[in-house]
């Protein structure tokens, strides 16, 4: 088997059919069965090495959730069995620092890990960080195989594994929805969109494949002015490299991928995107968004549907009083300067608003020391000790992003209706000259509070 598949995995379940693939012998047959209870047959599937890849690939039957399975692949005399295997939904968590954050380094942390343990059919994986100037067939190497969620494979370091977000996500979907979540995570701190991008997702708009002539603007920056946050090493005019260079991290951690049968997408990406291209990502994310669904879909035989339900979370704030809007400029682009989704530009999806969760005085604004290349900045995968951030880009809050991602989420993938997942949207305005009114009518019942004499919320 390739190496993501594994004992305790989760399978995509029906209506869609679990796509498997290995390597074998060129020109060898290689038998696929499932077995439940007992070790009786429930499908079993016949297919050809292919030449010269050394490939196998086949489709099994659609298979209603639960388990435990066991499936094994044989090729003459060798074969190999994993175990515990479910069918349920698998959804893959990508982005950056944000995305990476572990349940380790998120408020009540503690409560959350010792809550791992009830979730025993929320099951996990997670690739490693790795880069490739070519596109990959397999994952390079895996930070956790397939597992049953336990405190320490939640909680293993700050920005490694397991993505706080992703867990809290899953964990919401089970509730809802009762049955086994796969959860597959491959983030990659201090990334741009351009590195999850494929060639063609940067050709639809416009950006040259030679990384050479892309360079950081300056005057974009968490701290003003901007040269008092770079360190001497880091050239305010500096070239991209490493896991910032275009399409690296499409080719070593999403092409390897595509052969797996998807249920949706959770994306949590954008801070690096202030610094590089920040008006381009009007088109940039859409095209990913686009270029993704269309590889799944044709990765995985047709079984991940053309639409990939695909949920991202809104940038944050990261300072109160700041003079600079690259952080608000995001946060428009991020609905292909629509306000709202889903669009027209970007069908299927859902957003989850975090604009309100800052968390100025959360200890992962400033640098924090990488580990196996990772980062949590938004400049680099190896910042300088001087580098800083006034404020913080990473909040602690994380469950209530997950928690608006899983409404949004049972809206517009499970099709949930009169489930209320976005904020109220203006419907009608009309301006009363006379009394210097401006009536606005909103989509939703506002709920007015009085906070003090001199404060108020809606």
């Amino acid at each position: 088997f390739a190496s993501y598949y594994g004992d305790h995995m989760v399978l995509q379940k029906a209506p869609a059919g679990a796509v498997l693939w290995g390597r074998g012998e060129p020109g060898a047959v290689v038998s696929v069965v499932l077995s439940g209870d007992g070790g009786f047959v429930v499908v079993k599937k016949t297919t050809r090495v292919q030449e010269p890849s050394g490939t196998w690939t086949t489709v099994l039957d659609p298979m209603d959730q639960g388990g435990p399975y066991a499936l094994t692949a044989a090729q003459g005399s060798e074969n190999v069995t994993l175990w515990d295997v479910y069918f349920g939904d698998v959804w893959l968590c990508s982005g950056q620092s944000n995305m990476a954050m572990t349940v380790l380094q998120i408020a009540n942390a503690s409560r959350e890990l010792a809550a791992a343990a009830r979730y025993p059919y929320v099951r996990l994986l997670a690739a490693a960080p790795a880069r490739s100037d070519t596109e990959l067939l397999d994952l390079r190497r895996l930070d956790l195989p397939w597992a049953v969620p336990t405190a320490d494979n939640l909680g293993h370091g700050n920005f490694t594994y397991f993505s706080a977000v992703c867990w809290l996500l899953g964990r919401r979907l089970y509730e809802a929805r009762g049955y086994p979540i796969g959860l597959v995570e491959a983030a990659w701190g201090g990334t741009p969109i351009e590195a999850w991008s494929s060639p063609r997702a940067l050709r639809a708009c416009g950006l040259p494949r030679d990384e050479g002539s892309w360079v950081l603007k300056p005057g974009r920056g968490f701290c003003s002015p901007l040269s008092s946050a770079l360190a001497p090493s880091v050239s305010r005019h500096r070239d991209l490299s490493g896991p910032q260079t275009p399409s690296v991290l499409w080719n070593a951690m999403i092409h390897p991928l595509l052969n797996m049968t998807l249920r949706g997408v959770a994306w949590y990406q954008g801070e690096a995107n202030a610094f590089l291209h920040t008006d381009r990502y009007n088109c940039t994310f859409p095209a990913l968004i686009a270029d993704w669904r269309r590889a799944f879909h044709a990765g995985s035989a047709g079984q991940t549907e053309p639409l990939l339900p695909f949920g991202f979370v809104q940038l944050s704030t990261y300072r109160q009083q700041s003079p600079d809007d690259s952080f608000a400029r995001l946060r428009w682009h991020q609905t292909a300067d629509l306000g709202v989704v889903p669009n027209a530009r970007m069908p299927n999806t859902f957003m989850a608003v975090a604009m309100d969760l800052g968390d100025e005085r959360s200890p992962y604004g400033r640098r924090v020391p990488g580990r196996r290349g990772r980062s949590d900045g938004a400049l680099g995968h190896q910042p300088h000790p001087s580098l800083f951030f006034l404020g913080s880009i990473h909040p602690r809050d994380k469950q209530t992003v997950a928690f608006r991602l899983q409404l949004g989420a049972r809206a517009v993938a499970y099709g949930e209706k009169n489930l209320v997942f976005q904020g109220p949207y203006p419907t009608r305005a009309g301006l009363e000259v006379t009394r210097k009114l401006l009536n606005i009518t909103y989509s939703q019942e506002l709920v007015y509070r009085q906070k003090d004499t001199q404060a108020f919320e809606v």
